[in-house]
């Protein structure tokens, strides 16, 4: 898939321009699996638009953790390239280190932007101190996703009978394994950047961090893991790794899934002769959610280059990709929201009616909260200390939850900065 992407890039931008009048832009993003499929829509789109630039893709990061870490190696080895999409809750970092550019000097520029109309809420995601520095590209929320085949087992068989709480997954859970199925849950505790573990908290309408303080110790920090305790113990839910879970749940194995809304094309393409409809993420009470974190990335603008000419393009790229036409692909090729009220009220305008099952995010957009980073230069270790506590409830490891919250607060607090 990656060769085919480049090869459209390539011969696209060879058919129409000379060599002398191409401008060439080196770009990465993450997750080829969910969207070499979108750049292979958005390409052509882009070229017709801008028949000299070339737009040249580098291999596609492993996960949000790998796009930060290989951006910030690459800046040291002075080897950037001119755009780079990042995860929603990684471009402070950049922001910080004085490695992502801001966008203000281009967007003055453009008379029509503030007509595209990005979301403010979406917008504020990239936006620091006052200055954007990042353009949402695919946001997205989580989600259930339900095989209707499987959920019949366990008398439910409409989206009005869903479980609205985690006390009612694991309850259909138990019907469920009463009525044969092996796997009956996938909850997504090992998803990127410990967002599962954020939901759980913004569900009770608290920040996962506070300035510097990290609320893990506090009682809805504690909620949290005594509720992944009850789905994972409740539910018998196995330690499958994501990727083994998301193709598990496409083959049919699985009867509920809880995940990214990101996935679903993937998903929808991938799965085999069954019903599948997803639904809202259920809540610690019958109440739902009070607040969920915004997945998703944004693209930011890392060029070295001096050449005004490929910082041109390099922007010509970063709008059309976030904008009305590129943000509209992400939605029908991804399981993703648009950033921008263009693609979503006047090129999606019947999208979502006809796609109902992408329609789930959209209605759980009013909950929408900041999916927080972790200050400092060891935001990744903290993430991988989350990590291996929420492993550690799944394996067995772990079963004292008032215990492993006195554990992950000592350890998490001592690798974030001093003072608030």
């Amino acid at each position: 898939m990656k060769k085919c992407l480049t090869a459209i890039a390539f011969l696209l931008a060879a058919g129409t321009a000379q060599a002398e009048d191409t401008v060439t832009i080196e770009f990465a993003y993450p997750y080829s699996h969910l969207f070499d499929v979108t750049y292979e829509k958005i390409l052509p789109l882009f070229h017709e638009k801008y028949p000299n630039i070339e737009v040249k893709m580098r291999a596609a990061y492993e996960s949000y953790e790998d796009a930060s870490n290989t951006i910030l190696r690459e800046a040291v080895a002075g080897e950037l390239p001119d755009v780079t999409m990042q995860g929603l809750n990684r471009q402070a970092i950049l922001v910080d280190k004085g490695i992502a550019k801001s966008l203000e000097p281009f967007i003055v520029r453009e008379e029509d932007f503030a007509r595209d109309g990005y979301h403010e809420a979406m917008l504020k995601l990239g936006t620091f101190d006052g200055q954007v520095y990042g353009l949402p590209f695919s946001v997205s929320l989580p989600v259930g996703y339900y095989n209707m085949d499987l959920m019949a087992k366990a008398g439910i068989t409409s989206t009005d009978q869903m479980p609205r709480t985690w006390d009612e997954v694991v309850e259909t859970c138990g019907k469920l394994k009463d009525a044969g199925v092996k796997n009956p849950v996938f909850w997504g505790w090992n998803i990127t950047g410990n967002w599962f573990l954020q939901s759980l908290m913004w569900t009770q309408d608290k920040p996962t961090m506070i300035g510097n303080d990290i609320q893990i110790d506090t009682p809805e920090g504690l909620t949290a893991l005594k509720t992944m305790h009850k789905i994972f113990r409740g539910c018998d839910m196995k330690n499958i790794e994501w990727k083994a879970a998301l193709a598990s749940f496409s083959a049919g194995e699985i009867a509920m899934m809880y995940w990214s809304t990101s996935a679903l094309g993937a998903v929808e393409r991938a799965k085999g002769d069954f019903v599948m409809k997803t639904n809202e993420f259920p809540g610690i009470d019958a109440s739902g959610p009070k607040g969920l974190p915004a997945g998703g990335n944004a693209a930011m603008l890392v060029s070295t280059s001096k050449d005004p000419k490929v910082l041109d393009a390099a922007w010509k790229w970063l709008k059309f990709i976030t904008s009305g036409q590129g943000a509209a692909e992400v939605a029908r090729t991804t399981g993703y929201m648009p950033p921008n009220k263009a693609a979503n009220e006047v090129i999606l305008a019947d999208f979502y009616k006809n796609n109902p099952n992408k329609e789930t995010a959209v209605r759980q957009l009013p909950l929408l909260r900041d999916w927080q980073a972790y200050p400092g230069d060891n935001g990744l270790a903290i993430t991988q200390v989350i990590y291996d506590g929420m492993e550690g409830i799944v394996t067995g490891e772990y079963d004292d939850m008032k215990e492993l919250q006195e554990q992950l607060a000592e350890e998490t607090q001592d690798l974030l900065p001093s003072g608030n």
